[in-house]
């Protein structure tokens, strides 16, 4: 039991460590898988409105360029763009488009590609950089991530203040840039500020987080939807606090933002395509678009067209806006809905991780095997449920996949350690059954377990009931119990064996006694014989263990063994969860009578004339007796065996006078059986049958009373 305890503690702390192990040091496999689940989960929630209702989104979309032709545009139309979404009073533009190159369309740069001098010829650059300088707009641009040949260096200017608290020194989790792809220096200039759109996929190529700031030449930088949000605050500073994993969050005002430790944000999509308010750059150009629809917004100005490929794939649809990336981004901020991996999510996996398998692993070994496929999936459901539920009511995302993984390796686990336990349980009760039966009969029974073998029913058996004689003196000369036992035992194993080996089943041990059957549940051929044989051998076994006693200074053992053949009931019997095959009626009964009368006829092996026609092998008999048992109304016929016919030879001239005396004794001469009966008794060595039937013939001659002289009663 302490053992199996201990199974229920190591082997799930052993599959928890193993998939920790994982966890922790093969992440990025995993991760793709767990980021897939998680893309799942959004499906399942569906799409909801965006829920600050902050931002809009001006389009340069198809029919905008159908208007002013393929991009990039003249920059006077962005100019007018700008003034327009001014007068509508806006909160603030933000730009998720580059100008790295100068407006090839401007008049001033045809004019000087001719080499043409002309005063007051319109330069679009300057026009769009005064646009910018007298408009709220925060221009965006791009930082390389990666070290390429021909890459810039220019750092972009910024106005925000950033503050880091509880960093340690010489740490950096930030994402570090290697370059940057600024607008050209005119505008870049006149914007109040800039902030970078870099979108990063994931190992999938799968948009679930965007960087709020990058480090670039130890300088730290602000991304588009951050710095957007701040101008429109009308706040300075930006604090970074840092927790002993990373980065622990953002503070813009009074908005918290969680990140994880890299200053990432994990986006809580809104929806597919345009769930946020899209307005047609052309009406915004034409002035044609309801004022209501962008006063006091953050308007962030993109491209839906595909042609201009700023499209992504994220958890919702594989081809998304760029810029609407930026808009769930600053609605999760301004809601302060988000979903975020806090510092202390890591640990509290690896908890889930550890509960999970020692849960799943502990209620499957304890439940029917039936129920395992059920819980199972009740338990994934309940799971996934509640890891939904933290993820869109909370905002707390934890790993998917492990517990999943958990779940199911804790469980298949199970089951395989439960398929081997029952095997080596099988194992032992076959063991244990076959020191109750023979090999054949266990492994037929085990082979044929299905087909109601083991059905009650009524059928002939041969039955067998042994005891020791005067067993109560023995235990009290043996007073120790565990002496006692062990004596008992060195009786009892090799009875036992010679029982199996004859194809019997022993059925119970009771105290001293053994109470064996043959020809159930399986049919066994002369059943009879094997009952018989199994005694004489068991008697002959006997007299070499009596020689071992004897030279350990230990009791003596004799027994009685009482044997009848007939119809008996088998089956399984007892109460529910616990039972035994064994078998009831009259002739079980019987068979402990006849055992009991050894002692009284003064022989070790008695049968009942339904056993002794059975019998097919030949044998050395002496009738004993006629009797009525207590319980049975027709009286029976005893035998003695004393052996079979080929091992004994010179008692055949004392059976044949004792054969005589019965005659004599059954024709009424009770004066003739009684001197031969004195004869025996003399010339040979005295039996008690002997003198039974000595008192008998005194009795019945004394008494002149013959009514009984056939049929005696033992109760």
């Amino acid at each position: 039991m302490l053992k199996k305890n201990y199974n229920f503690i190591i082997i799930p702390l052993l599959i928890a460590s193993f998939i920790s192990s994982i966890y922790i040091y093969v992440p990025n496999l995993p991760s793709s898988i767990d980021s897939r689940l998680r893309d799942f989960m959004f499906t399942l929630r569906g799409e909801i409105k965006p829920k600050s209702d902050s931002v809009a989104i001006v389009d340069i979309d198809e029919k905008s360029l159908q208007t002013f032709g393929q991009w990039p545009w003249s920059r006077d139309i962005l100019s007018k763009i700008l003034y327009n979404l001014t007068s509508a009073e806006v909160a603030v533009i933000g730009f998720d488009i580059v100008f790295a190159e100068e407006d090839r369309t401007s008049p001033h740069k045809i004019f000087k590609k001719f080499d043409i001098k002309q005063k007051n010829i319109p330069n679009f650059d300057l026009d769009f950089s005064q646009a910018i300088a007298n408009t709220p707009t925060i221009l965006g641009y791009q930082f390389e991530l990666t070290n390429k040949k021909y890459i810039n260096k220019n750092a972009p200017s910024i106005q925000t203040i950033f503050i880091e608290k509880n960093k340690k020194q010489g740490e950096n989790y930030l994402i570090t840039a290697q370059g940057t792809i600024l607008n050209i220096p005119i505008l870049q200039d006149s914007s109040y500020s800039s902030g970078f759109f870099n979108n990063i996929p994931d190992d999938t190529g799968i948009i679930r987080s965007i960087p709020l700031i990058i480090s670039y030449e130890d300088e730290i930088y602000p991304s588009l939807s951050l710095e957007t949000l701040r101008i429109g605050l009308g706040i300075n500073k930006i604090y970074i606090n840092y927790d002993e994993n990373g980065i622990k969050n953002l503070q813009v005002g009074d908005f918290m933002i969680p990140t994880d430790r890299y200053g990432r944000l994990l986006i809580n999509f809104r929806g597919k395509e345009k769930t946020f308010k899209y307005i047609s750059a052309l009406d915004i150009y034409n002035n044609s678009f309801n004022k209501e629809d962008i006063t006091n917004k953050i308007i962030l100005i993109g491209t839906s067209a595909a042609a201009l490929m700023d499209l992504r794939a994220t958890p919702f649809e594989s081809i998304f806006p760029g810029v609407e990336i930026h808009a769930n981004a600053i609605d999760n901020i301004i809601s302060q809905d988000f979903l975020y991996k806090a510092s202390w999510v890591e640990g509290v996996n690896i908890v889930i991780i550890f509960v999970l398998s020692f849960f799943t692993f502990f209620i499957i070994r304890k439940i029917p095997i039936w129920l395992t496929p059920i819980f199972t999936i009740l338990f994934l459901f309940v799971t996934i449920y509640y890891i939904y539920y933290l993820m869109f009511n909370t905002g707390v995302v934890l790993n998917i996949l492990f517990p999943i993984f958990s779940i199911i390796l804790s469980g298949i686990i199970s089951l395989i350690i439960g398929y081997f336990y029952e095997i080596k349980k099988k194992e032992e009760i076959k063991n244990k059954f076959a020191s109750k039966v023979s090999k054949d009969v266990m492994e037929e029974l085990l082979k044929n377990i299905d087909d109601n073998s083991l059905k009650a029913q009524n059928k002939e058996v041969s039955i067998f009931f042994s005891d020791i004689r005067g067993f109560t003196n023995i235990s009290e000369k043996i007073n120790k119990p565990e002496l006692l036992i062990k004596y008992l035992n060195q009786y009892m194993t090799p009875m036992s064996k010679i029982i199996i080996k004859n194809n019997g089943t022993i059925d119970k041990y009771i105290g001293d006694s053994i109470m064996a059957y043959w020809n159930a549940p399986f049919d066994i051929d002369n059943h009879a014989d094997k009952a018989v044989i199994s005694a004489l051998e068991q008697l002959e076994e006997l007299k070499k263990l009596n020689i071992i006693l004897k030279d350990l200074d230990q009791p003596q053992i004799n027994i009685g063994i009482g044997i009848t053949t007939g119809i008996a009931t088998v089956g399984e019997i007892g109460s529910i969860g616990r039972s035994d095959y064994t078998i009831i009626g009259d002739n079980v009964n019987l068979g402990s009578r006849i055992e009991s009368l050894c002692k009284f006829y003064g022989c070790n092996l008695i049968i009942s004339e339904n056993t002794k026609e059975k019998l097919k092998e030949n044998y050395i008999f002496r009738y004993l007796d006629f009797v009525q048992v207590k319980g049975k109304e027709i009286p029976i016929k005893l035998w003695e065996v004393i052996s079979l016919e080929n091992d004994y030879k010179n008692i055949n001239n004392e059976l044949e006078k004792y054969s005589q005396a019965i005659k004599e004794f059954e024709n009424k001469e009770l004066e003739k059986a009684l001197a031969i009966f004195h004869k025996l008794n003399t010339e040979y060595e005295k039996k008690k049958i002997y003198d039974i039937y000595i008192h008998r013939c005194e009795e019945f001659i004394k008494n002149k009373n013959f009514s009984l002289l056939h049929k005696h009663e033992f109760k």
